[in-house]
């Protein structure tokens, strides 16, 4: 929970009956919820801490976790429960502890002393996070105090070959930095060819590869199956050849650069059965590529991040790709931007930063640039302008322009999976997607996606209360590993010979056939919610913004919502939720940023 919420019914499991002193008051008030305030109470136990002051703050560093941050900042405590609760004068109300007294507390505590929460830099942590977060910064800097690999000279005019002319400086010369360490944090807005540059590197090192020994080892990955899809599918488009360029390329190099399977973190790092967060690929057991390519990395949690590096080889070059300004894991840490943070003031940072767009004219990227550097004027101004790539719906009543916007690929979706081209279908999924902050609500998916399949059915007579109606759209909700099908894939219903059959994509050209009821936790996407669209593009993108007041509604989910569109983005909204978006940030308490800065 991360809004209050009122506890008048004594059943409500979050409401912990045996709650007495600040625990209770801050449970009754719905700042805590019932595991919040049993891990505290618990811990006291075990180190004999009565402290009530100190139990509040392990209840709080609980709560800090189920809301995306790996730890307390104790100083901003009540701020940030308050920005998130969007109750600045209730939570106010509350008894908070001085901070001085807050801090000396929690020093002295028994908790500390053995381990049990950890105090630093004015954060309060729970061990395991802590030692995550240690673990990152141990791992990053061994990495770092190796002799940088050899880069052959040879390499610069591979790169000058697949990177010519003055317009592809930029990913040149991310190229050559690249080559020459073994971690790298490549960053970039949309357009700024992230994937062009990967794949010019991969033929480069490729090419300077030792040919009497094994082939060089790849590995594409990224945090789910969309995003790892996403990522195959780019590394082919950055090699397709461009009327009026020279040929960068090799044939041989492209049929080497499809042949590379992408697949998920967890695949990658091997699922145990009985663990989520341990793999089969770990420090006694570790990876065999020599190049390892994480893309969308701001979506990598620390928990994620610390597996992770734990599995790479010291030896191999490590590259994580993505935005530092799109939205965050919605596990805890955002450690893409702490890295970025952390690394920008060290004259050893391996953050190599794209910064020009290559796509010309783009209002898009445009409208991006300005919600990312906090522009509310100039975002609105793009958004006013008229451009046919940017519109703004700005009605109290938007139900026409969102019936306008998606029922056309409803239906286009639908017709094709009753002829039973799959193929089409899951083309026309590619074309619109309807985007929303919340899962409930007015504003929400759920309400959304009942709305368009009314219309749907108004237009059709379908019967689209069966889960298996032609045309449905499908998201995956969790990973599903005997069908090999991963949290965040897309398909659709299609009609076959055999029944209805939900249809996926595939590397291939022949998408993967399921039978609905073989399905596990998937749900309707007509509409879809901006976290769920994280490391996926579509031509079209239409983007419900909830009422300015609303707790979710920050830069980083507009500005990943936006980057979601290829050709056309429509915004639905007032002036006021445009404002409030741009000006509110995801605040997430990490120490990784600082303890980098400080770090020998």
């Amino acid at each position: 929970m991360t809004e209050i919420w009122e506890t008048t019914d004594p059943a409500d499991p979050r409401f912990a009956l045996a709650a007495t002193g600040l625990l209770g008051e801050f449970n009754a008030a719905g700042i805590l919820t019932a595991g919040d305030v049993h891990v505290a109470r618990a811990v006291g136990l075990l180190t004999r801490e009565a402290d009530d002051e100190v139990l509040l703050a392990v209840a709080l560093a609980c709560r800090a976790v189920r809301s995306g941050s790996v730890c307390l900042d104790l100083a901003g405590a009540a701020g940030s429960v308050a920005a998130a609760a969007g109750e600045d004068d209730a939570v106010a109300a509350l008894p908070w502890p001085e901070t001085g007294r807050w801090a000396a507390a929690l020093a002295a505590s028994p908790l500390v002393e053995h381990g049990v929460v950890r105090w630093e830099h004015g954060l309060v942590y729970l061990d395991r996070y802590h030692e995550q977060e240690s673990q990152v910064l141990r791992d990053l800097a061994e990495r770092a105090a190796r002799t940088p690999p050899p880069v052959p000279e040879a390499l610069a005019p591979v790169l000058h070959r697949v990177f010519p002319g003055e317009q592809y400086a930029e990913q040149r010369e991310a190229g050559l930095r690249t080559a020459g360490q073994w971690t790298t944090v490549l960053t970039g807005g949309p357009g700024t060819g992230k994937t062009t540059t990967v794949a010019g590197l991969l033929v480069a090192l490729r090419a300077q590869h030792p040919v009497d020994g094994p082939p060089l080892r790849v590995a594409l990955t990224a945090p789910t199956g969309k995003a790892s899809a996403r990522l195959q599918e780019s590394l082919g488009e950055a090699t397709r050849r461009r009327e009026g360029e020279p040929d960068r390329f090799t044939d041989e190099e492209r049929t080497w650069l499809a042949g590379l399977q992408s697949m998920t973190l967890h695949r990658l790092l091997g699922r145990r059965p009985d663990s989520e967060t341990r793999f089969r690929h770990h420090r006694g057991n570790r990876l065999a590529a020599d190049v390892v390519v994480v893309d969308e990395t701001s979506m990598v949690s620390l928990t994620m991040m610390a597996r992770l590096l734990e599995a790479v080889r010291p030896d191999t070059r490590l590259v994580l790709v993505g935005d530092p300004d799109q939205l965050s894991s919605v596990e805890a840490g955002a450690v893409l931007g702490d890295l970025v943070a952390g690394f920008a003031p060290r004259a050893d940072s391996p953050v190599v930063a794209l910064r020009t767009s290559h796509r010309f004219g783009d209002r898009i990227g445009a409208l991006a640039r300005a919600v990312r550097d906090a522009d509310a004027d100039e975002a609105l101004e793009i958004l006013a302008s008229g451009d046919d790539a940017v519109h703004w719906v700005a009605d109290e009543q938007p139900s026409a322009a969102i019936r306008a916007a998606t029922l056309p690929s409803a239906l286009a979706a639908r017709d094709a999976a009753r002829s039973g081209d799959a193929a089409h279908a899951l083309r026309v999924l590619e074309t619109h997607r309807m985007l929303c902050a919340h899962r409930d609500g007015p504003a929400g998916v759920e309400h959304w996606n009942r709305r368009i399949e009314a219309w749907l059915a108004a237009e059709t007579g379908d019967a689209v209360h069966d889960p298996a109606y032609p045309g449905r759209p499908v998201l995956v909700t969790a990973n599903d590993y005997a069908l090999g099908l991963y949290n965040g894939d897309s398909g659709v219903v299609v009609l076959t010979d055999d029944g209805p059959r939900v249809a996926f994509p595939t590397a291939d050209a022949a998408p993967t056939l399921v039978a609905p009821a073989r399905l596990g936790a998937a749900q309707t996407m007509h509409a879809m919610t901006i976290h769920k669209s994280q490391g996926s593009q579509v031509d079209e993108v239409t983007v419900l913004l909830p009422d300015e007041g609303s707790r979710l509604l920050t830069r980083e989910l507009f500005y990943t919502a936006v980057t979601r569109a290829r050709r056309r983005v429509r915004v639905v909204g007032s002036e006021d939720a445009v404002r409030a978006a741009i000006g509110r940030r995801a605040q997430r308490a990490s120490g990784l940023a600082v303890r980098l800065r400080d770090a020998p």
